[in-house]
């Protein structure tokens, strides 16, 4: 039993954050009281007990795809938007750090001035030690996604589960945002989110993770606390599953 008085649901997670929730409902790239904000949800799951790696976005600064269609070269764009995931790995690693969390920034592209190569068994024992490991750089190669490089990190690291922390509560019928009368799923079979084509994540990140039978739970990182209540085991966001029989 940790000091918080409960046993986290997950003992190691892989935290997907887009780099559009750091900006909050500011015009500037990071809003210092979210980040800080995501930064205490994160301190209360180390305090848990739970393992946490993090795999952060770029797009509040720079999205590759955006930029490739108008005429910039897709490879180049897409290096260009592995830079900005770093800008803001640098973010939450100091936030973090503010907070009194212990960290470790790890790269596929190398950059020693100001984080470690990826190295998966090293990235597994700062997390054994109650590290905080963020991975920036994406999966290191154009043409991938940040989802993609989630899943894959995910693996590497054995992790239990993805949180994919998101601006909405969970995973709709169709775009909330958009349409008022779409409903919210608390459980679906990841086959029905493809025959949906819900776009929870890019079908790269969806097969590596069914592949590997990996769950995946899409929730408001927005929403205070949201983080500690799904590892209590609370029904938060929408719980992605596979071969299971689904609850809608």
């Amino acid at each position: 039993m940790s000091g918080n008085n409960y046993d986290p649901r997950y003992k190691r997670i892989l935290l997907k954050m887009s780099g559009e929730s750091l900006r909050g409902t500011t015009s500037d790239a990071i809003d210092p009281t979210v980040i800080t904000g995501f930064a205490l949800q994160v301190k209360a799951a180390v305090d848990a007990g739970t393992q946490v790696a993090v795999v952060i976005g770029g797009g509040n600064i720079f999205r590759g795809v955006d930029k490739a269609t108008l005429g910039m070269k897709r490879a180049h764009a897409d290096y260009m938007g592995m830079l900005a995931t770093l800008i803001n790995a640098m973010a939450l690693q100091d936030a973090f750090e503010q907070v009194g969390l212990q960290t470790r920034l790890q790269s596929a592209i190398t950059m020693n001035e100001i984080a470690e190569p990826f190295i998966r068994r090293r990235a597994i024992r700062h997390l054994e030690k109650g590290r905080v490991v963020i991975f920036g750089g994406g999966t290191g190669n154009p043409y991938f996604t940040t989802d993609t490089a989630a899943a894959l990190r995910a693996l590497e690291i054995d992790a239990d589960v993805i949180l994919k922390g998101t601006r909405v509560d969970g995973v709709f019928s169709a775009d909330p945002e958009k349409n008022p009368d779409a409903t919210m799923y608390h459980q679906i079979d990841g086959d029905e989110v493809i025959q949906k084509n819900l776009k929870v994540m890019d079908m790269t990140a969806f097969a590596l993770c069914k592949d590997s039978e990996l769950d995946i739970i899409v929730f408001n990182m927005e929403t205070d606390g949201n983080l500690t209540r799904i590892l209590k085991g609370e029904n938060v966001g929408t719980l992605i599953t596979w071969n299971s029989t689904v609850n809608v």
